[in-house]
């Protein structure tokens, strides 16, 4: 899920930090500048393993700063294809379930990665399954009644399986205007986009899961007794 990768740069150490060792302040000005920001095709940055080379410091004339060029490790998240994770629920919509890690908060799950038979319900907000029917549209799975429905809830820790990962680049443009009329902008998408699946046994909402080894294990204690 975590991993480190190695950035060349040119890093501007303020007046005020002047008194601290070199190091510290390049590592508190790399961060400032890294931390939390999605690089395109490495990933989201989350902060400063190690400062592998840096240069003397120079001052830049105008600005009273040192500037130092640097090689650095940094850590970052970008999870391979096929990893396990663990997330959490933090919205559903009839496309897909949206999951959170606390810190990255664009993990999505497709409707046809979940479990089948599955279908999103308006009123609950939320994707539930049927294990082992033999429905197949959406009309029929929505008149089953709510007791046989395993609900994917908002909140819900959940174990996904790492599918696909995209970067996006969607630079706010100037407005485009077609015969002197301005066109809606279309939504900017988020930088880095996790595709991920629960469609497999044993991934899903770990509730599920804790709570079929518990009944597995009470069926063992009967036939023992």
């Amino acid at each position: 899920m975590f991993c480190l990768a190695e950035i060349k740069d040119t890093v501007a150490v303020h007046p005020s930090n002047f008194g601290a060792p070199a190091e510290d302040a390049l590592v508190s000005e790399l961060n400032k500048k890294y931390a939390n920001r999605v690089l395109h095709d490495v990933g989201l940055c989350i902060c400063v393993f190690d400062i592998k080379q840096a240069g003397e410091g120079k001052v830049r004339y105008g600005d009273g700063f040192l500037w130092y060029k640097v090689v650095f490790r940094m850590v970052v998240f970008r999870p391979i294809t096929s990893e396990v994770i663990i997330g959490k629920v933090k919205s559903s919509d009839e496309d897909s379930i949206r999951l959170t890690l606390g810190f990255f908060d664009d993990l999505y799950i497709p409707a046809a990665y979940l479990p089948q038979p599955s279908a999103f319900d308006p009123n609950e907000r939320a994707h539930f399954w049927i294990p082992d029917s033999e429905l197949t549209t959406k009309t029929e799975l929505l008149e089953t009644p709510t007791s046989e429905r395993m609900y994917i809830d908002s909140g819900e820790v959940v174990r996904i399986r790492v599918e696909s990962d995209e970067f996006y680049d969607d630079e706010p443009g100037p407005p485009k205007a077609t015969e002197g009329v301005q066109v809606k902008r279309e939504p900017k998408r988020a930088p880095y986009i996790v595709t991920c699946s629960i469609a497999e046994q044993g991934l899903g909402p770990v509730a599920w899961w804790n709570n079929a080894q518990e009944a597995g294990q009470e069926d063992d204690d009967m036939d023992q007794g």
